[in-house]
């Protein structure tokens, strides 16, 4: 397919325009006008461009990609050379971050309730015109340690669980990624656990006197999936190749 068939294509699926984001979505990097293998990742790492350029393919779909706000500007150093690799090979890169996050078909968030099995109520946490939180109760409650050993199990991921109290689960609210934040309002609204990706130290003080258990399920294993549905998506409507490959990330 014709690259600019396939940057209108994700950018229009994904409402790109109606998001303020951290970093440009869609196209970064501009290499073959050709699309035909793509090559899916959660970040754009120098692992995953050998990757892909090792399996031949021409374009590249991650998560994470470049040019975040306040990062520096210069193309030097290690984001020099990932870009460099990506130009001498024809590799396009394509990155969307908060549009695959909040996405109800292939997001982040949607993919990780498809595979824990977890209900859809609702959201919050608004950012602009989306939320990026999405929350739902339990087919049956639980305690904290049996969902964190049910994450334990499906993400192939060790968990860190913060039990707030011996308390069960039955209603729990989650967003993929660095979003801990987003405690204080799951807290607020009644909610008995919060799940993201990453923790920080004064998430561990804050669960434990708000009274709502915490669980920090990876940064990388709860994205991992957003871009899987995405690229899927694109393979069967336009008849490219695709695949995922994982760069192991204990973060």
């Amino acid at each position: 397919m014709q690259l600019e068939k396939l940057c209108k294509f994700c950018d229009d699926f994904l409402k790109v325009s109606e998001f303020d984001d951290y970093c440009p979505n869609g196209l970064q990097v501009q290499g073959s006008t050709e699309v035909n293998f793509i090559v899916c990742g959660v970040t754009a790492s120098q692992a995953l461009i050998d990757a892909a350029i090792e399996v031949g393919a021409d374009t590249l779909l991650v998560h994470h990609g470049y040019f975040w706000k306040g990062e520096s500007q210069p193309i030097t150093g290690f984001k020099g050379a990932r870009i460099r690799k990506l130009i001498l090979n024809n590799i396009n890169l394509f990155a969307y971050h908060l549009p695959l996050d909040v996405h109800p078909e292939v997001g982040n968030n949607a993919q990780l309730a498809k595979i824990m099995g977890w209900n859809i109520d609702g959201s919050f946490g608004s950012v602009g015109a989306h939320d990026i939180v999405f929350h739902g109760a339990l087919e049956s409650e639980m305690s904290i340690d049996v969902l964190g050993e049910s994450i334990a199990t499906k993400l192939d991921y060790q968990p860190l669980t913060i039990a707030a109290s011996e308390k069960p689960v039955r209603t729990l609210a989650w967003c993929t990624g660095a979003a801990q934040s987003y405690i204080e309002e799951a807290a607020a609204r009644g909610i008995d656990a919060f799940v993201s990706g990453e923790v920080s130290e004064n998430t561990f003080h804050f669960a434990k006197e708000a009274g709502i258990h915490y669980i920090a399920a990876g940064h990388h294993a709860t994205e991992r999936y957003g871009v899987q549905a995405l690229a899927s998506i694109i393979a069967t409507r336009f008849g490219v190749k695709q695949q995922y490959i994982d760069i192991p990330n204990p973060v």
